[in-house]
């Protein structure tokens, strides 16, 4: 049992709690990371093992509380390494880390899965002086399965639930990333995208979430769905605590090349201004979701006259021509293939699968279990050619190399604009084809409907490794505006 003191802090101080704020308290001496770490698990026993079960964390780290006792005596001994010694964090399923803990992507083909090293994420991570106290849930392979299967959701570890309104989307596939943050049962999460998967369980858990440019984090470890796309990325309360563990997370990677002509800072905190909205141009799309409710529209608006109240200068109606062509699955089902093919051919004999066509026969064996939403989108990449030389890929690839990033980078400069805005997530599909970044922070939340007290964010997205200046215009806004609410339980 905690004690009284740890008791109280985990219910009221570690609330909301800032790294800046833990690391003050642990260099007064008036806090140990092996506190910390035993706070969040009392949190993750209390919140998502029972009361409201939010199913969010999927495996602790066995080896947690030694690692956290080994950075406090570094600490005593020669001083803090950086701004996240002893700072715990929960990382996505699909990363892999070489010690106790099992990979799986969700998936019970890959449940007795074990790296035999750290991805290059987690061997960061453990650079920074970080604890990396367990794995999420998430939705299965990344949400590249079934044409059905709801976010948050996987065989493996079953149904994340929202904090704030249980019977509402997580929004995916870094559920279980999203859900832990927003729940405070770590400081800090890792979640990897796509298209859309920080950035949308960032939106509806009210976190500040950045989508980093592919090659600003190695890909190197992680389980993938498409190389083109794939990143991973931080989750975090404030765009501050966000911004301390990007600069963390980059690094060149011998094996990813798509690392070694980033644009990388090690500190991203000094691009953080509370003025840094004032006499920018925020550029509007000339088409949002089609489904927006009058609420979410009154929301968007809200937000678009904060920007201008902060100085900017929204230019609305930015023509967006992609918008208007039909989404093509190619790269991500080419890509799916070979990606995954690769990466399970390196896993060890303890795994019954080791390419996409056994992992489609292993579901279908096992289908009680594994195909609750049914498995389409595998099967179909498992019928494509594993060589990436099918004249359908070859023509979109080029579209997302060339026409994705191009219209982004005209619209910037034909408008001379700083960045683009969008309510929530639509719109990430367009930097995600580009490999450019985004960064989201809360804008608000519904108060009708059934989905009512479900938070929703604002996305600002520019050209590539433009993460400094979305990380600036991100905070100014939410300080400005303050839109995080924690979730009652």
């Amino acid at each position: 049992m905690l004690s009284e003191k740890l008791k109280q802090w985990s219910e009221e101080w570690l609330v909301e709690a800032t790294v800046e704020d833990m690391q003050a308290k642990m260099e007064a001496g008036e806090l140990t990371s092996l506190d910390l770490v035993l706070m969040y698990m009392e949190r993750i026993a209390a919140y998502d093992k029972s009361g409201p079960t939010l199913n969010s964390v999927l495996e602790l780290n066995p080896d947690a509380i030694f690692i956290a006792k080994a950075l406090d005596f570094e600490r005593r001994q020669k001083g803090p390494r950086g701004p996240l010694h002893g700072i715990p964090v929960l990382i996505k399923d699909n990363i892999d880390t070489g010690d106790k803990m099992h990979t799986s992507a969700g998936s019970i083909a890959l449940a007795n899965h074990r790296a035999k090293q750290d991805s290059f994420v987690a061997k960061k991570l453990r650079e920074a002086g970080m604890v990396i106290l367990g794995k999420t849930n998430m939705t299965e392979w990344a949400n590249w399965m079934a044409e059905d299967m709801p976010c948050g959701y996987s065989s493996r570890g079953g149904q994340v639930l929202n904090p704030y309104n249980p019977a509402s989307s997580t929004g995916g596939s870094s559920a279980g990333s999203g859900v832990a943050a927003a729940a405070n049962l770590a400081a800090l999460t890792v979640g990897t995208e796509t298209s859309g998967s920080i950035l949308s369980p960032s939106s509806q858990n009210s976190l500040a979430g950045i989508k980093p440019t592919v090659g600003l984090v190695s890909r190197t470890g992680i389980i993938p769905i498409c190389h083109s796309q794939d990143t991973a990325g931080p989750m975090a309360r404030t765009v501050r605590d966000a911004a301390i563990l990007l600069g963390a997370l980059t690094g060149v990677d011998e094996q990813d090349p798509a690392t070694w002509s980033q644009e990388a800072h090690t500190d991203y905190t000094q691009f953080l201004d509370a003025d840094g909205l004032r006499g920018v141009r925020i550029g509007v799309a000339d088409f949002q979701n089609p489904e927006l409710s009058e609420e979410d529209l009154a929301i968007f608006q809200a937000a678009l006259d904060d920007l201008r109240k902060l100085g900017a200068e929204v230019v609305e109606g930015v023509h967006v021509k992609s918008a208007r062509l039909p989404w093509s699955p190619h790269v991500m089902t080419d890509e799916f293939k070979i990606d995954l093919d690769y990466y399970l051919s390196t896993c060890g004999p303890e795994v019954p699968v080791h390419s996409l066509e056994e992992v489609v026969a292993y579901n279908e064996a096992h289908a009680e279990q594994a195909l609750k939403y049914g498995q389409a989108n595998s099967e179909r990449s498992a019928q494509t050619s594993a060589t990436l030389t099918s004249p359908d890929y070859i023509r979109e690839i080029i579209s997302h190399t060339t026409v994705f990033a191009q219209e982004i980078d005209d619209n910037l400069a034909n408008h001379n604009l700083d960045a683009m805005v969008y309510y929530g997530t639509w719109g990430c599909w367009l930097a995600a084809r580009a490999g450019y970044p985004s960064v989201i922070v809360p804008a608000g939340a519904l108060t009708t409907g059934e989905n009512a007290g479900m938070p929703v964010g604002l996305t600002f997205t520019a050209g590539a490794y433009s993460e400094p200046k979305l990380i600036k215009f991100a905070y100014a806004y939410e300080q400005a505006t303050k839109h995080r609410k924690v979730p009652k339980f």
